[in-house]
């Protein structure tokens, strides 16, 4: 899909739900006949817990903006929306105590971001005992049988996952290399040589974007070859990408054919050693992300970028408020939503 097209529904959307919102907002009791006084009535307030692992993650500063404004726009005269938003900072310590805190002042729901998975049970379970209905985004806990077997997830009515399967983002990444007329084979030496940067390796998303953006390439009967034994590790930062790909290049120079990061801000990085290094993405090397942060469409746009994956904050964001909104009317929810990726190329 192109990025105007993109932009163009997104801007829709924001629009749509502005009205919505100016509709709710604008709405008010008739007066009784004759000029009497307005009926009035004393609206609902629910508090609302969002928790994110790290406000400085540039995909979920889009999603949790979103979360919002979404709710804003679906508040009327009688149903108001108290969102108490915490930061994380990647440290489950400090998310710990911050769920405790959300206990304390009963929240109605809360919306969890994890800052690991691993810590999911303990978690969950805080809640679930607090009758607290949780709905849990973007970082799935695993069962035994990898996703949608979390135990805490179906074991209890008022829990779910909101997310977009991350196979399928790291199948698109490796599709749009397989698209190119050279199938990012540079060198025409029937080999694709690469260097993969991973976001954090505990992450679920990061684990298969990782494996299924090369998968895709090997399914389609490309050769590859990893530069280096294993993904270099940058944990979802700008700077960490960009310092991952200056030392790739400086070690591998051209040999190195594409440059797969597993999201934008990495790859953001990466674009800037790519053109420290005096490397032109298109003609001599490519490069691919996940997200479609405004800034890797602008690069995208300025050819210094191959393409990306657009995780749809929007999709994810309002479809976690509107479960929320279920639990908080009493109604049955599924265990598991799912949000498709779409890629995004010049």
């Amino acid at each position: 899909m192109k990025i105007k097209s993109l932009i163009a529904a997104g801007l829709t959307l924001a629009m749509l739900a502005g009205c919505s919102n100016g509709e709710a907002q604008g709405q008010t009791e008739g007066g009784t006949e004759g000029g009497g006084e307005q009926a009035t009535t004393e609206a609902k307030t629910y508090n609302v817990g969002v928790a994110i692992y790290d406000f400085n993650d540039a995909f979920m500063t889009l999603y949790r903006n979103e979360i919002e404004s979404y709710f804003a726009s679906l508040e009327t005269d009688e149903v108001k929306y108290k969102i108490s938003m915490v930061d994380g900072k990647n440290d489950q310590n400090e998310q710990g105590n911050q769920i405790d805190t959300f206990i304390a002042q009963q929240m109605d729901v809360v919306i969890l971001n994890l800052v690991q998975t691993s810590s999911a049970d303990s978690a969950i379970q805080k809640l679930v005992d607090a009758n607290i209905p949780v709905v849990l985004i973007n970082r799935e806990p695993m069962g035994d049988n990898g996703d949608e077997s979390y135990a805490g997830i179906l074991d209890n009515a008022t829990v779910c996952y909101v997310g977009a399967d991350a196979r399928q983002s790291g199948t698109i990444q490796g599709q749009i290399i397989v698209d190119l007329e050279n199938h990012g084979d540079v060198n025409g030496d029937g080999v694709v040589k690469y260097i993969m940067v991973q976001g954090d390796p505990e992450n679920s998303d990061a684990q298969y974007r990782t494996e299924y953006s090369i998968k895709a390439l090997e399914e389609a009967g490309i050769k590859v070859e990893n530069l280096y034994d294993k993904p270099q590790v940058g944990n979802w930062k700008r700077d960490q990408g960009q310092t991952i790909a200056a030392n790739a290049l400086a070690q591998f120079g051209d040999d190195i054919e594409v440059i797969f990061c597993n999201n934008d801000d990495m790859a953001c990085g990466a674009a800037t050693s790519i053109e420290n290094a005096g490397r032109k993405v298109g003609e001599d090397i490519y490069l691919v992300g996940v997200d479609a942060i405004q800034d890797a469409v602008d690069l995208i746009e300025q050819g210094k970028m191959t393409g990306t994956v657009l995780n749809d904050h929007i999709g994810q964001s309002h479809t976690a408020v509107d479960v929320a909104v279920k639990l908080l009317n009493g109604e049955a929810i599924d265990n598991y939503y799912w949000v498709d990726y779409l890629p995004i190329t010049e």
